[in-house]
């Protein structure tokens, strides 16, 4: 039986996509995308904790990342994480684990991208329909995690 490598990221750019062009014309795009949640510490004060993942987009969806995405702009991403590794010259190992996206949907405002896309052969591109209200953490008090309620379920 093989394993599951899947990712799903909702997030903002952190810069703009840098993008390399290979000798065949083919793309590659590299940004980060920042993904925050809102906790209580124990004290109820209101926690940010944003975490920063390396995306990498190949071929049509570096293309439309370079003619799209800029820093600040929200998008969903697909795909599955990738782990490279390399050793320094000092022979001292290096990791550096990334999300190789085969899908992402904008979310930000239709108008701030142009032209709507729509599909990209064995890739999927879409515009959402108009950004919904985002949630609001709640403000009641954090649940205590030791706490045991002994229900069936």
């Amino acid at each position: 039986m093989s394993g599951i490598n899947k990712v799903i990221l909702v997030g903002h750019l952190g810069k703009d996509p840098e993008i390399r062009t290979f000798e065949n014309g083919s793309k590659v795009a590299h940004f980060t995308l920042a993904t925050t949640e809102y906790r209580k510490d124990k004290d109820g004060n209101r926690v940010e904790m944003t975490e920063w993942h390396n995306i990498v987009m190949w071929r049509n969806l570096a293309e439309l990342a370079e003619k799209y995405l800029r820093k600040g702009r929200q998008i969903y991403v697909e795909g599955r994480l990738r782990t490279r590794t390399w050793d320094d010259a000092n022979g001292v190992r290096h990791y550096f684990t990334e999300v190789d996206a085969n899908t992402f949907l904008f979310l930000s405002p239709k108008e701030s991208y142009g032209p709507t896309v729509t599909q990209v052969p064995n890739q999927t591109v879409a515009m959402p329909q108009p950004p919904q209200p985002q949630p609001v953490p709640p403000e009641g008090p954090v649940p205590d995690e030791s706490f045991s309620d002994d229900l069936p379920f």
